[in-house]
């Protein structure tokens, strides 16, 4: 049967994210990016791997500030074209209505 798995034809599409980022750089500005593995490109922003951007590297150490997942490629790219249109205040204001979703959850889960 053409070599693959039963029940795995297909897999790798359904668990591939992309993600869309952005993070706050020591100067205090922020950079947007898209990747499919965050953890890997943070580490190469921050020079533990080679590669990460050129505006990041005089900007070390660079923090996550945001993340939103998507399942396609096309999706990622079009969302990080929007997010870099954003002035600051309002790249800002989003990286803190999350912030407030996130601290509002938890309290609910205490």
């Amino acid at each position: 049967m053409g070599g693959h798995e039963p029940g795995k034809v297909g897999m790798s599409k359904v668990l591939q994210h992309f993600y869309v980022y952005i993070v706050r750089c020591s100067d205090t500005t922020l950079y947007t990016g898209m990747t499919r593995d965050i953890e890997k490109r943070l580490q190469m922003h921050n020079g533990e791997m080679a590669g990460g951007a050129r505006y990041t590297r005089s900007r070390r150490p660079v923090h996550l500030a945001y993340f939103e997942v998507h399942s396609s490629q096309s999706a990622a790219m079009r969302r990080e074209r929007e997010i870099k249109k954003l002035s600051k205040k309002k790249k800002e204001a989003l990286v803190q209505s999350t912030n407030e979703l996130l601290e509002k959850s938890h309290k609910m889960s205490l």
